[in-house]
């Protein structure tokens, strides 16, 4: 298969004043932000992207236009309604202190596969529809360009996740213990036999190994020699 890096989008000026911004209009990522999605970009321009799927709203539009201009290409560039920020309902618009005194919170923590939020959508529900995005974007991906091909997926801190615990095997009552920062990058590759996780919430490093692909196969026992830069 495909190899998909996931990107969060940089700070926003809602992240800044510790606010759940949901899917609400007209956030935008702040001058960090925009720093931060620039830095993302400069990593990703040695690598030849196939497309840059990107979630509808605004600051995962601005981070993943910061990730094409620095491509030598012209990868393709849709948005997927598929892997928008979580519908958190009533929550939206709060402050994260706030939520937190919440008897749902505690829940949000521990037991995220029980979760719907008031007048939202459930954790799991999200998983499902951002999990099927990713695999289908992917798979779509290989058809067109082979197995060699490098995509990247713009989306949000809990959507990408909840994709990662996928990928790891992992129940969703466990992927709070996941980071993923802004602008952050985490790679994984679909194989033929089970996902593997090449790298999870870095904002550093070389990516030009990437720019060769990666070849399905067993896992190497003992970890093996790693990944070489072309």
């Amino acid at each position: 298969m495909a190899t998909v890096i996931l990107v969060r989008h940089g700070r926003t000026t809602a992240n800044a004043a510790g606010l759940l911004a949901g899917r609400a209009a007209g956030v935008r990522l702040d001058q960090i932000g925009r720093e931060q999605a620039a830095l993302a970009g400069d990593r990703l321009a040695v690598v030849p992207l196939a497309g840059v799927v990107s979630s509808p709203l605004e600051r995962c539009q601005q981070t993943a236009q910061l990730i094409l201009e620095r491509q030598a290409g012209n990868p393709c560039s849709p948005a997927d309604p598929d892997l928008t920020e979580c519908d958190y309902g009533l929550w939206q618009g709060r402050t994260l202190n706030d939520l937190a005194t919440e008897d749902l919170w505690a829940a949000v923590q521990s037991q995220p596969s029980a979760v719907v939020f008031p007048g939202g959508e459930s954790m799991a529900a999200m998983q499902s529809r951002s999990v099927a995005a990713i695999r289908r974007h992917d798979a779509a991906f290989e058809a067109e360009y082979g197995p060699g091909a490098v995509w990247v997926a713009v989306s949000h801190g809990d959507i990408i996740k909840s994709i990662l615990a996928d990928a790891l095997g992992m129940h969703l009552d466990l992927f709070q213990r996941i980071n993923v920062g802004p602008a952050s990058v985490s790679i994984v590759h679909y194989g033929a036999v089970r996902p593997s996780v090449y790298a999870t919430n870095t904002d550093a490093g070389d990516l030009s190994w990437l720019s060769k692909g990666i070849n399905s196969g067993d896992a190497p026992v003992g970890g093996g020699a790693g990944q070489t830069a072309p």
